[in-house]
């Protein structure tokens, strides 16, 4: 493959539906301009642009993958990207390169939740789109009706580009002159339609409608035709922000002349090369063995082995223009979202926004010695798809797996057993409850231990009371009941008594200790002595003190199409959840909620099948509350019959 000079290249994301044909139009783009002789099929794992084991298996795209065509003289990079929502990272990923976007529609399946999904991240970037409405060849089709469904939902920017009378309507409505000469003279040169049409697309006015049959091939060339027409060139993009050496907000525009200047927005792990960092050349050429600096790392890389890639097939690239997409290999302190430039012309890109996991599973190896195996492995999954994580609970000692969806984890962990040979089961998830009490105590703690020659003796009174801190400790000694120097013992041993509750053996808080009398011996009494002394007493206290437990509540915010928001709210009261504000935003209802951990650990698979799909929340921990009784006793009663 050669290389292409910025005004011959085209980067186009292709979004939609998981199974409206975005991998087979590829298919059918390859097939027309003679790259392959025959259509590979999603169902026989044998396409282009799937061709990742996983996804092969899966029978879905899974990763974003770089199919360029080359057409009419042009190079078009196209970025196929995954429909399931579970992989928005990767959506996330190739709109930061794309610099336009064809989104994909099932013409017998019509809007679907991707659909609306693919304009959102179009409207997010601010990028031209095309829709394709593809499966023509399908029964019981009706063009002119999707189209208008299409114009309905999206606004009247949409347009057939078949219907000539409302393309010349759209691209008036889009400048005042030509507004002028459509009402004089009713129609525009060819000029004027092709360059109004383009500025138009460029700018959102205008989204054109096209249709084809990726199965049949009928339309393909017709949509490459399109791109080619009206999409704009890496040249036409518009400004790349960035931030200088000095904090100071710069722009520039795609183009080989000054420093180079790339954007990685991809890293996979290809199992010959390694480590795979895909980039965009935004300004500057790149040549083989050119030194780049990498601000984030502070380290330089060599660039070594670049290529051009089509899928998994892999073609040397001597040199990439600006605008283009290349390939490096084994970049080793580089990952996705990272800017590479010049040291002497230091620039920063903004990072890719990764939607944050609000989908966790805890997870366990079935061999402990495999922990950090996994931990290994995990970590170099999450070079490739930084939208999961891998946390360990201190208080409930688990491994969580934290994602988008069930979907993607069921993902994770096959590439784990896969390529990493470390195969995890999931297990019950844990809940880092507290232990506080309600009302106050007043008990001796008392310790005697006399077995030959020298023994322990440590005798304390001790008051508990409820605290609003997590822990209050104060003395009240007189007329040296206990010397001064024994007290730190004292606190102390409460301390370290407080990591285990006598309700179900959880951390307590927000209690206060006053140490008010006690005795001692000359001989027998030690530090050791007045904690163990100290401990006795704590579990007395609280025992005594109306202990209770807490749980840690969930800020949640949930964004739902107005039609869901019945339901939602019903759910969240079954989950013993509270809405403590509703207030309108576009398209919908802005929920404001509160709810118990222990009750959202399936939140994020429900909220999807409740809202198919349309619905999104943010959570974070907020606060922890008394557990309701009921409950309470039911984990009192596990944690008993574990200790049993």
């Amino acid at each position: 493959m050669k290389s292409y000079t910025s005004d011959k290249i085209r980067n186009v994301a292709i979004l939609g539906h998981g199974s409206c044909g975005k991998t087979t139009f590829l298919e059918a783009a390859l097939f027309a301009t003679e790259v392959i002789n025959r259509l590979g099929r999603v169902e026989d794992g044998n396409t282009t642009s799937d061709y990742d084991k996983m996804e092969i298996e899966k029978g879905y795209s899974i990763n974003t993958t770089l199919v360029p065509v080359e057409y009419s003289g042009l190079k078009i990079n196209f970025l196929d990207t995954p429909g399931f929502v579970d992989f928005a990272g990767e959506v996330n990923s190739a709109m930061r390169a794309a610099g336009s976007a064809i989104m994909m529609v099932d013409a017998s399946a019509g809007i679907q939740v991707g659909t609306e999904k693919a304009w959102q991240a179009c409207e997010q970037y601010s990028m031209p789109k095309f829709f394709v409405i593809n499966k023509t060849d399908k029964d019981n089709v009706n063009i002119e009706e999707l189209t208008g469904a299409l114009r309905e939902k999206f606004g009247i920017a949409v347009v057939n580009l078949k219907d000539k009378e409302a393309v010349d309507e759209a691209i008036a409505e889009t400048d005042e002159e030509l507004l002028e000469k459509y009402f004089d003279v009713g129609e525009f040169t060819e000029e004027e339609f092709k360059t109004g049409l383009k500025n138009g697309i460029t700018r959102g006015e205008i989204v054109p409608v096209l249709t084809c049959s990726a199965i049949t091939g009928e339309g393909v060339t017709e949509v490459l035709d399109a791109i080619v027409k009206y999409e704009p060139a890496a040249t036409e993009h518009g400004t790349y922000k960035a931030i200088d050496d000095d904090g100071n907000e710069v722009e520039m525009r795609c183009s080989d002349e000054g420093p180079t200047n790339l954007f990685v927005f991809k890293t996979i792990a290809d199992p010959f090369l390694g480590k795979i960092s895909y980039a965009k050349v935004i300004t500057g050429r790149l040549k083989p063995g050119t030194e780049l600096y990498n601000p984030r790392s502070l380290k330089a890389e060599k660039l070594g082995s670049m290529f051009f890639v089509r899928g998994k097939n892999k073609f040397d690239a001597p040199e990439v223009h600006a605008g283009d997409i290349v390939a490096l290999a084994k970049l080793q302190n580089t990952k996705t979202g990272d800017t590479l430039c010049e040291k002497a012309h230091q620039i920063t890109f903004p990072t890719i926004n990764f939607p944050a996991p609000n989908y966790f599973i805890a997870i366990e190896t079935a061999d402990s010695n495999e922990e950090e195996k996994m931990a290994q492995g995990m970590h170099k999954l999450m070079e490739g798809d930084p939208t999961f994580v891998l946390q360990r609970n201190a208080e409930t000692h688990q491994s969580l797996l934290g994602g988008q969806g069930d979907i993607q984890i069921t993902v994770i962990r096959a590439k784990l057993k896969e390529m990493y040979g470390v195969e995890v089961t999931v297990v019950p998830q844990k809940i880092a409850y507290r232990e506080t009490i309600k009302g106050n105590s007043d008990v001796q703690g008392k310790h005697k231990k006399q077995s030959g020659g020298a023994g322990q003796y440590g005798d304390v009174h001790i008051r508990f009371s409820p605290s609003e801190e997590e822990f209050e400790f104060t003395e009240k000694l007189f007329g040296g009941s206990i010397p001064k120097n024994y007290v730190p013992a004292v606190e102390k041993g409460i301390i370290e008594s407080m990591g285990k509750g006598p309700l179900a053996g959880c951390k307590v808080v927000n209690i206060k200790a006053e140490l008010y009398d006690g005795s001692y011996h000359d001989v027998d009494s030690n530090e050791m002595a007045f904690k163990i002394a100290a401990s006795i007493a704590f579990k007395k206290g609280i025992v005594e003190g109306n202990p209770c437990l807490l749980e840690p509540i969930m800020s949640l915010e949930i964004l739902v199409p107005e039609e869901y928001t019945g339901s939602v709210m019903g759910d969240m009261n079954k989950r013993r959840g509270k809405i403590l504000k509703m207030e309108p935003y576009e398209g919908g209802t802005r929920l404001m909620a509160e709810a118990p951990q222990s009750e959202l650990f399936d939140y994020a698979i429900v909220l999807r099948a409740m809202t198919q799909a349309r619905g999104a929340f943010n959570m974070e921990f907020s606060k922890y509350e008394e557990v309701p009784g009921n409950v309470a006793e039911k984990i009192i009663a596990d944690y008993t019959a574990e200790r049993e």
